[in-house]
């Protein structure tokens, strides 16, 4: 039944980095599954760059949400996993989903790696993947995967502005239990070596505090992107 996965990548201004990143994803198009890219209408020629390694691609307004969820729309698989572009999938990643899957999960997420050296980075990756197995609620940074079907079946990605793969996997976790994946995705710590990474963990408690007291995402997004 689990045969195709289509990897779904949103982008926007990526085009020092997007050629390397595809390449790394060229081993599972030969093994038979996609890659979905959806641009934020770019202004650095990311498209061009891409499209050569990519299955399909498109343009949608900016946002990842509604990139995301274009995305979704466009692919054939059987199984969708949301990657961003700066996280890295580790070997066996299509093959890890699909042995999960066929053991009756209908989703999950991997466990997270940062990139950067710093001593805390490893505290924050501990924290972030307990409370994540704990609670069930994944972020993006994770690589959520999901069966087509039960993507459908909670009315596909939030389309919010902000916090879409928390309140996402929210609707996910209330019908099925996640599979926490003990391989590693690694993800970009750049965020958090430019603000600080006290700072930013601060700042990401307070924000998800807010959303969890009711503040809407647009308000919320207005704040995370100055």
């Amino acid at each position: 039944m689990w045969q195709k996965i289509s990897i779904i990548i949103p982008v926007l201004n990526e085009a020092q980095t997007i050629e390397l990143f595809l390449q790394k994803l060229q081993p599972l198009r030969q093994q038979g599954h996609e890659l979905v890219l959806v641009d934020g209408k770019s202004q650095d020629g990311t498209p061009a760059l891409a499209r050569p390694l990519v299955d399909r691609m498109m343009s949608s307004e900016k946002g990842r949400a509604r990139q995301q969820g274009l995305g979704a729309k466009m692919a054939t698989g059987q199984v969708l996993l949301f990657l961003h572009a700066d996280t890295e999938l580790p070997e066996q990643a299509a093959q890890t989903i699909l042995l999960n899957l066929s053991k009756g999960y209908f989703w999950g997420r991997f466990n997270v790696r940062l990139s950067g050296r710093h001593w805390l980075f490893r505290i924050i990756e501990a924290m972030m993947n307990w409370r994540s197995c704990l609670t069930g609620i994944a972020t993006g940074d994770q690589a959520i995967f999901v069966s087509k079907i039960l993507y459908n079946d909670v009315g596909g990605m939030p389309q919010i502005e902000l916090m879409e793969d928390i309140e996402f996997s929210k609707r996910l976790v209330r019908l099925s239990k996640p599979a926490c994946l003990k391989s590693t995705v690694v993800t970009s710590s750049r965020r958090w070596e430019q603000n600080g990474v006290l700072q930013t963990v601060l700042f990401m408690w307070f924000m998800r505090l807010q959303y969890f007291f009711g503040v809407k995402p647009e308000q919320l997004a207005k704040r995370y992107y100055p």
